[in-house]
């Protein structure tokens, strides 16, 4: 991997992983399309390490808030109804399902789920997924001749049900085109949470899951040698950096704004993408040779 393209596929991720657009797709399809060699899943996976380091930069209040809430109610019973404490232990139950299929899938994430027609199709259906959860809460919030305004949950009403239902959204995104924020997203806006509390809970719950899989995709290149760790490191600080950027932009945006514009996107590109591979433009698995 050459410098330039890690600074492209930095800038990429930086800028997809929070978007429900999917990081994991656009890295693959950016390499396609420039006739690289795709990046695979370990790059992905240690990229992802620096945006979630913008997370944690991001919401580094709340997160000292929660694992101090989280902490003291190990010894404090009185601490177990504090909604902080009681998020540490929703973050870690949300977890759960990707954790275990992420390790039982790891060779199909890694292979064929890179296909480029499952990314388009992946792309295309949970565009639509988004869509309606996205009108769904629109509906709810504008109200209507008809319809009083409803009034959608926060965060202080999720519980271990919603919390498992999160984290079962979030470990669709193992396969590429999916979108982790996308996923979680539309399945807490189908639950009947607000946009921010549903992205909100997006950003937390990532945050092991990213993190363990950065670090377990580390051990495993240390021990294979298959990763240009120069380039690799240069990529993650441009997904630091322009992650924190974007979270910033799309925390303020989600407050006021639709997400049709990523739902027509992802519909447009998944279009794209079946006509480019349908007309032998792409190969199905252009670039994935290498890895």
């Amino acid at each position: 991997m050459s410098w330039f393209e890690s600074f492209i596929l930095g800038l990429v991720q930086g800028l997809t992983e929070f978007l429900p657009i999917s990081s994991s797709a656009h890295l693959r399809l950016t390499a396609a399309f420039a006739g690289w060699h795709d990046p695979g899943a370990a790059f992905t996976a240690i990229t992802q390490i620096g945006t979630e380091a913008a997370v944690l930069i991001y919401f580094r209040k709340d997160i000292a808030r929660i694992i101090s809430a989280w902490f003291r109610s190990l010894r404090d019973k009185s601490m177990r109804s504090d909604h902080d404490a009681q998020m540490g232990w929703l973050v870690i139950v949300g977890s759960i399902p990707i954790g275990v299929l992420g390790v039982t899938f790891k060779d199909q994430i890694e292979g064929p789920f890179r296909d480029l027609r499952l990314i388009a199709t992946t792309l295309i259906v949970m565009g639509i997924v988004l869509g309606i959860a996205d009108r769904l809460a629109a509906r709810d919030e504008a109200g209507g001749r008809h319809r009083v305004v409803r009034e959608r949950k926060t965060l202080k009403e999720l519980g271990v049900k919603d919390g498992l239902i999160f984290g079962l959204c979030q470990a669709m995104a193992l396969i590429p085109g999916v979108s982790r924020s996308g996923a979680t997203i539309s399945g807490g806006l189908l639950m009947g949470y607000t946009r921010e509390a549903a992205a909100r809970y997006s950003f937390l719950l990532a945050i092991p899951a990213v993190l363990a899989s950065g670090v377990f995709e580390l051990k495993d290149a240390g021990e294979g040698g298959h990763v240009s760790w120069g380039p690799t490191i240069f990529a993650t600080i441009i997904a630091f950096v322009v992650g924190y950027a974007v979270i910033a932009w799309f925390m303020k945006f989600i407050t006021t704004k639709s997400f049709m514009p990523f739902v027509i996107y992802r519909i447009l590109l998944g279009i794209l993408l079946f006509i480019l591979v349908g007309t032998d433009v792409l190969s199905p698995h252009a670039g994935e040779s290498a890895g």
